[in-house]
């Protein structure tokens, strides 16, 4: 038997738009929970309108119920994501729907999570509510690629950040980085830094550059960030060389450390520690997102190390976008790559990367780019 998919009208893309706009408002502040948006229509009028601000917080249903008061009932609903119809910290949003007389909900897609699928649409058709779902599925999908990585693969969503001179180098040999990219471009790290749950690095980045791996939005333009929530902060350090120095523990973001089972995490140690099994001498990196993923919570992950890791991560497909920054530089050949470790020995065996979008920060290329296999979806 075929589905048949709705009708969508101009209007409704027109308000899924909307309620689209509104949710990317929560990326700083909803994780780990999605980020949702709601438009509450009667007529061709808006009567309210609301997003999901922060976990723990009104869902974006519960806004825009407020906002419209009476005048929901008889309206439609326009919601990016199933409405939830269990309770957590905050009530069943089918339910609230339901109890304000809506008529129509229209969703861009269905709710992965256990607790939700399906069980959302289900209450709001039992209560004799015109239910219809998917459109502008792909959009929604891609607002909340994290989110859903998390639920739907047991994993976060992986972005490897890196600076590159035009010949594809991120230092030089004696390891001297700073600055291979402009200052509009490190402003603008700040931000992708802010809407990820967790920035990943590994030992030999902490000793050799002794980052902070925090937020800093006060480099310049703030943009529309009001409010963000501090990323944990992950170290993978085998043997725990690090945890008796650098800035990576200064501030208020948290801090966790993997180590190897054999390593003893020192008393009074004031940070987070996790032991992940080690292979031929390597960390097994999908048990390290997969304790990202279920301990933490981690949606988005942002890797910012070195080429060691940054290659094994690509090696092992776990990447799922590289965020680029293109500096018009020439460092030369003795200086170090973006990746290590990639056995590519013909051209058929070269990893294809799908460009998604290229932006000018002052004299930098920003290029987002995708494996061939992640961009295909």
């Amino acid at each position: 038997m075929t589905l048949t998919q709705p009708a969508f009208s101009a209007a409704d893309h027109a308000f899924m738009a909307r309620a689209l706009r509104l949710a990317e408002r929560g990326a700083w502040t909803t994780k780990p929970n999605p980020m949702v948006g709601c438009v509450l229509v009667r007529g061709d009028e808006v009567v309210g309108e609301g997003w999901h601000r922060r976990a723990g917080d009104a869902h974006a249903e519960v806004h825009a119920l407020r906002a419209a008061g009476d005048r929901a009932r008889g309206a439609t609903a326009y919601v990016t994501l199933e409405p939830c119809a269990h309770t957590g910290r905050t009530g069943p949003c089918a339910e609230a729907l339901v109890e304000a007389g809506v008529s129509r909900v229209v969703a861009a897609m269905r709710d992965p999570f256990p607790e939700v699928s399906g069980k959302g649409f289900e209450r709001l058709r039992a209560a004799g509510i015109a239910v219809e779902s998917g459109l502008m599925e792909t959009q929604a999908r891609e607002l909340n690629r994290g989110f859903l990585s998390r639920v739907e693969r047991g994993r976060p969503w992986v972005r490897v950040k890196l600076a590159t001179s035009l010949d594809g180098r991120t230092a030089l040999a004696n390891g001297e980085s700073k600055w291979i990219s402009g200052e509009a471009s490190r402003r603008d790290v700040q931000q992708w830094r802010a809407r990820s749950s967790a920035i990943l690095t590994g030992a030999g980045t902490v000793l050799a550059d002794d980052p902070q791996l925090t937020v800093r939005l006060d480099e310049g333009s703030t943009g529309d960030v009001p409010d963000f929530v501090a990323p944990l902060r992950v170290v993978l350090d085998p043997g725990l060389a690090t945890v008796a120095r650098g800035r990576v523990r200064e501030g208020d973001a948290p801090t966790l450390y993997v180590h190897a089972p054999d390593a003893k995490p020192p008393r009074g140690l004031s940070a987070q520690v996790a032991s992940v099994p080690v292979k031929a001498g390597r960390f097994d990196l999908d048990a390290v997102l997969r304790l990202l993923a279920e301990r933490h919570q981690i949606n988005e992950v942002q890797v910012e190390s070195g080429a060691t890791l940054a290659g094994a991560l690509l090696a092992a497909q776990r990447v799922d976008e590289v965020l680029l920054y293109v500096a018009p530089v020439l460092l030369g050949a003795q200086a170090r790559p973006l990746f290590s470790g990639l056995d590519v020995n013909t051209m058929a065996e070269r990893l294809q990367l799908s460009l998604v979008e290229t932006r000018q920060l002052g004299g930098d290329t920003r290029l987002l780019l995708r494996p061939a296999a992640v961009a295909a979806g």
